[in-house]
C-alpha cells in the first residue's frame, strides 16, 4: 500500500491544495487517511450472494470523493508495476496484468455511475464537478505512460510476427488501438498538450450535463384541472401525484422530460399548452442564460479539432470512426443521405393528412412541431381505426416485464426469479432485482436489475449498464446488470401503462441487458462495444414485442385480464410503418448534424445558427424538430460516446432489419431453435471478441442490405 505522504503529493497536486503542517500532525492525519481508505464502501470488495454484490446501502455522499481519488491512486500503482517490470514484455505480464489492474476503481465507479445518473443531487454535482478534471488527468496518466506503452507495443508487434490465439490476439490489437488513437506515439510537448485538452473537455462535458439536468428539473409546466381535456385518467392521476410531491398540491405536474412531454403532446387537446411544453422539452440547453450550452458545444468543437490535428488527422469524424464498422464519415453520411430523401417525402405525405384532419374539423390551423403528435394520433384513428391510448389499456409494465423474460427463456434459456427485497441491497425503493440462471443447469448468469421510474435527480431517457461483467480469466464472473427507465411512477394502486413507443424502447435495453448477460469472452476488453454495432442487438430484441407468443400471452387488459383482441392486434401490424416519416427524420436530423458539426470548420462557429442553417440546406420539414437538438445533445456533448456516432443507431437498424427477414423466412419464425442458436453464438455472445462485420456474416451468410430496413419503414427500395 502507499504510504500516506505520496498519497497527500499525488492528492494535492490533483485538487491543487496547498498545506503546511507539522510532522506530528501529518502523523495524525496518516492514521486517520489510512482508516478511511480501509473502511470506505465504495473501496472495499463486493460482499455477499451471488458472487457478491455492490453494497449500495451503505454509501454517503461524503465517501465519494476520497474513495475515487483513493481508487485512481491505487489503480496508478498497478499500473506503475506492470510499465516497471524488469522482465521482458509478454501478453501474460504486461497485457493480462493491466486487464486485472485497477478493481477498487471498477467498484467505486460503479457507485459512481449510479450517483451520477439515477440518483444525482446538488452535492453530488459539486463533487462530479471537482472530479471531472481529475479523471481526465488520470486516463492521461495512463495512455501516456511511455514505458507502459512500449511494453503493450512489443507485445503487439511480437504478435505480427507470431500471432497469439485468437482472443488474445484481439485483446492486443484493441488495447494497441486504443493508445496510439489517444496519443501514446505523440511527442512529449504534444502529450502535454492532449492531455490538457481532455482535462478541459471533462470538465465542459460535465457542465453539459448539468446545464441539461437543471432545464429538465426546473422547467415544470403546472396544469389546473380545467386544463386537463384530451389526457387519460391514469395520467392526470400520475401528474397529480407528481404536482403534490413538489409541493403544488391541487394542481397536475408535466415535467420536462419525454416520458412526459409526449403523451402531453400527443392528447392534450389545449394547443397553447402543448406550445409551452413542447417549447421547454426543445429548448433545454438553450435558454440565454447560465444554463446555456451553445457556448459550451462551439468550445468543446474546438478543442476535439485541435486534439485529432495532434494526431494527424484533418477532423474529429475522421479519427473517431476508423475502429468502427463505418470506417469513415463518408460512409456513414452515404447511409444517411440514401434514406434521407424517402424520410422527409414521407413527412410531407404525414403531414398533409393531419392538415387535412385539422381543416375537416375547423380547428383553422396551420400544422405547427406542437401540434404533429397530437393530429398523428388523429390520423392513426381515421387510417387505421387505432386509439394508442387503447393500445395502451393492454401494455401494462408488469406484463412486459415477464414477456422479456419469457423472450429471454426462448432464445438465451435463462430464468429470471426475483429477488426477495433486503436479500441484496438497492440504491432506491423503486428498484427490483432478479436473479438470471439457466434453465436447464441453474448455473447462476447474474443479476438483473431494474429501475423504471422517472424521479428529480434521475437523467432523462432509458438506458443499461453493468455493475460488473462477465469474465473467465481469473475465475468465473457473473453479470450484475441494470436496466433503467423514465415511466411515470403511477399514484397508488394504479397500474403502469405505457405506449406501444416505449413497450419497443423497454425491450430494447433489455436486449443490452441480455447482450451483457451471454457474453463468453475471457478478457474484460472483450467486453467493449463497437458503436456503430453495440445497438444492433438491442434493436433486433425488439422485435419479439409483436410476436404472437408475446402479443396472446402478456398483453393482456390490466383490468379483465381479457388478451389484445385480433382486431387490435391486426390494427397494430397494418400501421406498423405509420408515422415512419416523423420518426425517421427527426432521428436522421440528429445524426446529421452530429456528423457535420464534427466535419466543419470549429473556429468562431455559431452554434445555433449551424444548426439552423444546416437544416435549412437539408430541407428539414418545419413541421418537426430534431430528436436530440444540440443545446442538449447529451449523446455527443455530454461525453464521446457517441460523438459523429449517432449515425450508428441507423447503421445498426439495417443489419437489425436484415437479420429480422432471416428470422421471419426460418422454418420457426422468431423462436427457430437454429436461428436462436445462431443469434447467441454469433450476435451476443462474442461481444467485441471478432470483428462485428465478420460475426453479422456467420450468422447471415453475406453481409447486410439496406434494401430490408426501407421495406419496414415503407420506403421506397433504392434501385440498383
Amino acid at each position: 500500500m502507499t504510504t500516506l505522504p505520496k498519497l497527500k503529493k499525488l492528492v494535492l497536486i490533483l485538487i491543487g491544495v496547498v498545506a503546511m503542517v507539522s510532522c506530528n500532525q501529518e502523523a495524525d492525519q496518516t492514521e486517520k487517511t489510512e482508516m478511511t481508505d480501509i473502511n470506505n464502501p465504495l473501496l472495499k470488495e463486493w460482499t455477499g450472494p451471488y458472487g457478491g454484490v455492490p453494497a449500495f446501502d451503505k454509501v454517503k455522499i461524503e465517501d465519494v470523493k476520497p474513495a475515487m481519488l483513493k481508487g485512481m491512486e491505487l489503480s496508478l500503482e498497478d499500473i506503475e508495476a506492470i510499465a516497471n517490470n524488469p522482465d521482458d514484455p509478454t501478453f501474460e505480464n504486461t497485457i493480462e496484468e493491466m486487464e486485472r489492474s485497477g478493481k477498487e476503481l471498477d467498484r467505486a465507479f460503479a457507485y459512481y455511475g449510479i450517483l451520477s445518473s439515477n440518483m444525482s443531487t446538488p452535492e453530488f454535482r459539486e463533487i462530479q464537478t471537482e472530479l471531472a478534471p481529475l479523471f481526465s488527468e488520470y486516463q492521461s496518466k495512463i495512455t501516456q505512460n511511455e514505458k507502459l506503452f512500449q511494453r503493450i507495443k512489443a507485445v503487439y508487434d511480437a504478435s505480427l510476427e507470431d500471432p497469439l490465439p485468437e482472443d488474445q490476439q484481439r485483446v492486443v490489437d484493441l488495447i494497441y488501438t486504443r493508445f496510439a488513437m489517444n496519443g501514446a506515439e505523440l511527442d512529449a510537448e504534444k502529450k502535454e498538450r492532449y492531455a490538457a485538452i481532455n482535462k478541459e473537455l471533462s470538465g465542459l462535458y460535465t457542465k453539459f450535463s448539468n446545464n441539461v439536468l437543471h432545464d429538465e428539473e426546473n422547467y415544470v409546466t403546472y396544469l389546473t384541472e380545467d386544463q386537463l381535456g384530451g389526457l387519460s385518467d391514469a395520467f392526470i392521476k400520475s401528474a397529480a401525484k407528481i404536482a403534490a410531491d413538489k409541493g403544488h398540491e391541487g394542481k397536475y405536474a408535466i415535467t420536462n422530460t419525454r416520458s412526459s412531454m409526449d403523451p402531453f403532446l400527443t392528447f392534450s387537446t389545449e394547443r397553447d399548452l402543448r406550445k409551452k411544453v413542447w417549447t421547454n422539452y426543445y429548448s433545454r440547453g438553450d435558454n440565454a442564460d447560465e444554463y446555456d450550452n451553445n457556448e459550451i458545444i462551439a468550445e468543446i468543437l474546438k478543442l476535439r479539432r485541435e486534439r485529432v490535428e495532434l494526431l494527424g488527422y484533418d477532423n474529429y469524424a475522421e479519427w473517431r470512426l476508423q475502429d468502427r464498422m463505418a470506417k469513415n464519415p463518408e460512409n456513414a453520411m452515404d447511409l444517411m443521405m440514401a434514406v434521407w430523401p424517402a424520410a422527409i417525402a414521407r413527412v410531407e405525405e404525414e403531414v398533409a393528412d393531419m392538415q387535412a384532419i385539422a381543416d375537416e374539423r375547423g380547428d383553422n390551423i396551420t400544422i405547427k412541431p406542437w401540434d404533429y403528435r397530437f393530429y398523428a394520433e388523429k390520423v392513426r384513428k381515421k387510417k387505421y381505426d387505432l386509439n394508442s391510448d387503447e393500445v395502451k389499456q393492454y401494455l401494462q409494465l408488469d406484463n412486459l416485464t415477464e414477456a422479456m423474460h419469457y423472450v429471454a427463456g426462448r432464445l438465451f434459456n435463462y430464468n429470471f426469479t426475483p429477488v426477495p427485497e433486503g436479500k441484496v441491497p438497492v440504491y432506491h425503493e423503486d428498484v427490483k432485482v432478479w436473479e438470471v440462471t439457466d434453465k436447464d443447469t441453474g448455473e447462476n448468469i447474474g443479476l438483473w436489475y431494474l429501475d423504471p421510474y422517472a424521479r428529480e435527480g434521475k437523467r432523462s431517457g432509458a438506458w443499461a449498464n453493468t455493475f460488473r461483467s462477465h469474465t473467465t480469466f481469473d475465475g468465473k464472473e457473473n453479470v450484475l446488470a441494470t436496466n433503467n427507465s423514465n415511466f411515470i411512477k403511477p399514484a397508488p394502486g394504479e397500474p403502469v401503462l405505457v405506449s406501444w413507443d416505449d413497450a419497443t424502447t423497454f425491450f430494447h435495453e433489455f436486449g443490452h441487458a441480455l447482450h451483457f448477460f451471454s457474453s463468453n469472452v475471457k478478457y474484460p476488453t472483450l467486453n467493449s462495444g463497437v458503436r456503430d454495432y453495440t445497438e444492433f442487438q438491442s434493436q433486433l430484441l425488439e422485435r419479439w414485442l409483436s410476436t404472437d407468443e408475446v402479443i396472446n400471452n402478456y398483453l393482456v387488459h390490466y383490468e379483465t385480464g381479457e388478451p389484445m383482441p385480433k382486431e387490435l392486434v391486426t390494427k397494430i401490424k397494418n400501421a406498423a410503418t405509420f408515422n415512419q416519416g416523423f420518426a425517421t427524420t427527426e432521428y436522421l436530423a440528429s445524426a446529421i448534424i452530429d456528423m457535420k458539426l464534427h466535419l466543419a470548420d470549429p473556429a468562431n462557429i455559431d452554434v445555433d445558427k449551424f444548426e439552423r442553417e444546416t437544416l435549412e440546406e437539408l430541407n428539414m420539414p418545419e413541421e418537426l424538430v430534431m430528436r436530440h437538438r444540440t443545446p442538449h445533445f447529451g449523446h455527443v456533448f455530454s461525453g464521446e460516446g457517441y460523438a459523429t456516432a449517432y449515425y450508428g443507431y441507423m447503421w445498426a437498424d439495417v443489419l437489425t432489419s436484415d437479420a429480422a427477414e432471416a428470422f421471419e423466412e426460418a422454418p420457426g419464425g422468431f423462436y427457430d431453435e437454429g436461428m436462436a442458436q445462431k443469434l447467441v453464438k454469433y450476435l451476443f455472445a462474442p461481444r467485441n471478441s471478432m470483428d462485428p462485420a465478420e460475426a453479422y456474416r456467420l450468422f447471415r451468410g453475406r453481409d447486410a442490405e439496406i434494401d430490408a430496413l426501407m421495406r419496414d419503414r415503407g420506403f421506397p427500395v433504392p434501385e440498383e
